[in-house]
């Protein structure tokens, strides 16, 4: 034992503060990013806090749903540094003693920070509600993660003016994606499309006046949440009762990475999510979804699929946001056609609109634009005279819908070696990627701590005196198995790359096989 306790020690010395699964941390400690037992969990289990894996050697510190077997796949509610992932090896969360909670990559690097400062005692603590909230000895709330949420809201968690919802990347991608819930500057709640290139409106529905939404612009609060029964409402008037409404269940609210706002509940963490209310019936409503050059068809058979228009090829066939391409430019040629499209639509980006214009006249308009690509053609029931025929002329093709509702037309610019035959409308098909791509990022070796590499030394030469001396068999040679356990365990320990070094509970483990094997072996009287 006196062997177990000299191997020990000198690690015992270098190791930081340990942490184990609980509800809060203090303040001058950490959760590290290598230890899976350094959580924090809620009084009453419903929610985790912790590294969680986001790829290849990527962490991110995140809030979820405690649920059986999740593993990689939790109900993740929030994150931390969604945008910024840690490496898997040296990163930790650190509650400064001066109050600031900080993320620090494995190049003492800080990726994330609350920038809190306290002179008092601060702790960090989960609280059953899912708020991660950071305070002080006189109860005050420095810091909690409800005042920044990413893409989910939880029970009475409020989105207030300045505040919104992000969606994820995709499914599996928890970067930032390209949809938001917010208040617009006219006090309305809102679904934006946000891309690199294009910003737009879709929910409520952007040709409603606020009004005829149902909404209302008197009312400067911004504040919209959930109730525990069900129901969300918000200060400009809109509300809504989820299809579970009153029943005690687990909720959240999430924008996800297609773009629709949806309640999800469920009557145990052992139960699969269902959707109880969601913000667009038509999927192929919202805003960017296929990209441009592109038509979103809906079959409640199939779903949502996408489809190139005539003349355009996907711009990659991985990702449909990114539309597609056109296979050649119209304005090489001055001979072109217009391929009708019936029960299609494009919203927004009009070039002009021009009221009691003929077909013809539009497509002579049309061709002599060389950014046109097509405009809309419909006649007006509500005109005076009634009919009157209208031309909407587009410099873009985005958010494009096919519906059985639109009694209008749209008409497509191609070159005049495309047929103008109508063609089938194929469904979309992704090709997923075959390599996985890492993430790369560049660390800082840490210097070689000189004085621990001489401790695990000593210890292991003591180790072995001890043995050999106390440890005679009848020849008066020493075991061979029982010193390979113990030269091996000081050798690991000593590994200049600190990477390989074994942690404590593999120290343990380690020694553990000498204690075994000692314990098995002939018993000696010594003299």
């Amino acid at each position: 034992m006196a062997i177990l306790l000299l191997l020990a020690l000198p690690l015992l010395l270098y190791s930081p503060s340990l942490s184990s699964a609980s509800d809060s941390l203090t303040k001058g400690s950490s959760l590290l990013v290598e230890n899976t037992n350094d959580l924090l969990i809620s009084p009453s289990g419903t929610f985790i806090a912790g590294f969680f894996p986001v790829g290849d050697n990527a962490y991110c510190f995140a809030i979820w749903f405690d649920e059986p077997f999740c593993s990689n796949n939790c109900t993740i509610v929030w994150m931390a540094n969604r945008d910024q992932p840690v490496n898997g090896k040296r990163s930790a969360l650190s509650l400064l003693k001066s109050g600031n909670l900080i993320l620090t990559d494995a190049g003492r690097i800080t990726v994330w920070a609350t920038d809190t400062v306290s002179e008092s005692s601060v702790y960090l603590q989960l609280q059953e509600s899912g708020n991660l909230v950071l305070n002080n000895s006189e109860g005050d709330i420095l810091w909690q993660s409800f005042d920044f949420p990413t893409n989910t809201l939880l029970l009475l968690q409020p989105l207030s003016k300045d505040k919104q919802l992000v969606s994820s990347r995709s499914q599996t991608n928890y970067s930032s994606g390209f949809y938001k819930l917010l208040f617009d500057n006219d006090n309305v709640l809102h679904l934006l499309f946000a891309s690199p290139s294009i910003t737009s409106l879709y929910w409520p529905d952007p040709e409603l006046l606020v009004f005829e939404a149902k909404r209302s612009t008197y009312n400067n609060s911004r504040r919209a949440y959930f109730d525990p029964l069900g129901n969300f409402s918000s200060s400009d008037k809109f509300f809504s009762k989820s299809a579970d409404y009153g029943a005690n269940f687990q909720r959240r609210l999430t924008i996800d990475s297609d773009g629709n706002l949806r309640l999800y509940s469920r009557e145990d963490k052992r139960d699969a999510w269902t959707v109880s209310w969601q913000a667009i019936s038509q999927p192929c409503i919202i805003h960017g979804i296929c990209g441009p050059n592109s038509v979103c068809n809906y079959v409640p058979s199939s779903g949502r699929n996408c489809s190139c228009l005539r003349g355009f090829k996907m711009k990659d066939v991985t990702d449909w946001s990114l539309g597609c391409e056109p296979e050649i430019k119209l304005c090489s040629t001055n001979e072109t056609n217009f391929l009708r499209l019936t029960h299609v639509q494009f919203y927004g980006y009009d070039y002009g609109f021009y009221p009691n214009y003929t077909l013809d006249r539009c497509k002579e308009v049309c061709s002599q634009r060389c950014d046109c690509p097509g405009f809309q053609f419909r006649f007006s029931k509500h005109g005076n005279p009634n009919n009157t025929p209208y031309c909407f002329v587009k410099f873009r093709l985005l958010n494009g819908y096919r519906s059985p509702s639109f009694e209008d037309d749209f008409y497509l610019k191609v070159p005049i070696t495309i047929p103008l035959y109508p063609a089938p409308v194929e469904e979309s098909r992704l090709h997923c990627a075959v390599e996985i791509t890492k993430l790369d990022r560049v660390y800082t070796k840490i210097p070689e701590n000189r004085t621990l590499k001489f401790l695990l030394w000593f210890a292991s030469i003591v180790g072995a005196i001890e043995f050999t001396d106390c440890k005679p068999d009848v020849e008066g040679n020493y075991d061979k198995t029982q010193m390979k356990i113990l030269v091996g365990v000081a050798l690991k320990c000593a590994n200049e790359d600190k990477d390989t070094r074994p942690t404590m509970r593999q120290v343990v483990e380690m020694l553990l096989q000498y204690e075994k094997h000692n314990s098995e072996s002939v018993e000696f009287t010594i003299e």
